[in-house]
């Protein structure tokens, strides 16, 4: 009966932890379906609770070991309540050179914390929309690549510094 006790404390230790992130401001995910469309955008609208503390903003993705390259392409675009927007091309690792993938967790599938913007005070109020969509392409090759697989979750990520 003490052992279950343990596991039972450890269980709810555990579900604490997890649920308290206290930096978090919005995290949100949306799933792929089976392989990821170059024309595919995945969309988040963000209201920032203000206008003046900065804020660190995280592309999130889950993929499994159906992804076959080192790295990723993503273009991410951050339309602004007013009208502005920025567009960035963006490269992140997702393998170390012995092919193992870099995210967390102890199953086949991988989460990635990558960083997209640091220090971003959200000036205007209003909603933003980020947009994200992948560009990958295979070498010497001039078209993209059409079906990416093995990306299962894309999310966005606004947390305190």
């Amino acid at each position: 009966m003490q052992q279950s006790n343990v596991l039972l404390f450890l269980l709810m230790s555990c579900l604490v932890f997890v649920s308290c992130d206290s930096n978090r401001v919005f995290d949100t995910y949306k799933s792929v379906p089976n392989k990821w469309h170059k024309d595919s955008i995945i969309s988040f609208k963000v209201n920032p609770p203000d206008s003046t503390n900065a804020y660190n903003l995280f592309v999130n993705l889950r993929n499994t070991n159906d992804y076959k390259y080192n790295n990723l392409f993503l273009i991410v675009e951050m339309s602004f309540p007013h009208g502005k927007t920025i567009k960035d091309t963006l490269e992140y690792r997702m393998a170390d050179p012995s092919g193992k993938f870099l995210g967390t967790g102890f199953t086949d599938v991988k989460e990635n914390k990558l960083w997209y913007k640091e220090q971003v005070v959200f000036e205007e109020k209003g909603d933003y929309t980020v947009n994200i969509q992948h560009a990958m392409r295979e070498n010497g090759k001039v078209n993209g690549v059409i079906e990416l697989e093995g990306i299962t979750d894309v999310g966005f990520r606004v947390e305190k510094p």
